[in-house]
């Protein structure tokens, strides 16, 4: 009965996290790193995306999406979204 219960108990806790965040995957074409204000259930925080790579990034909080705050607007994302970065903006992909 105990392992049950811890088993259960386990899929409760590692469920949670995965619904915690927004991850996304981002190209970034331009030379320099760029970091993002992020608006996300009323909290804010920053996300850093590295010069010319490819990656991925995941923006920790409640919920699956964020809206990122760029010098071409706010951008709203979904977790496992895919986007560009080119001259400062976003484009979800």
């Amino acid at each position: 009965m105990k392992k049950i219960t811890i088993s259960l108990m386990l899929v409760f806790i590692l469920g949670i996290n995965a619904f915690a965040s927004v991850y996304i995957k981002y190209s970034n074409k331009d030379s320099q790193t760029h970091k993002f204000k992020v608006k996300k259930n009323g909290s804010t925080t920053t996300v850093e995306f590295r010069a010319s790579t490819t990656g991925a990034a995941t923006i920790q909080g409640s919920g699956d999406t964020a809206v990122i705050v760029t010098k071409c607007g706010e951008v709203t994302i979904k977790t496992n979204s895919k986007i560009e970065i080119k001259n400062g903006c976003i484009k979800i992909l």
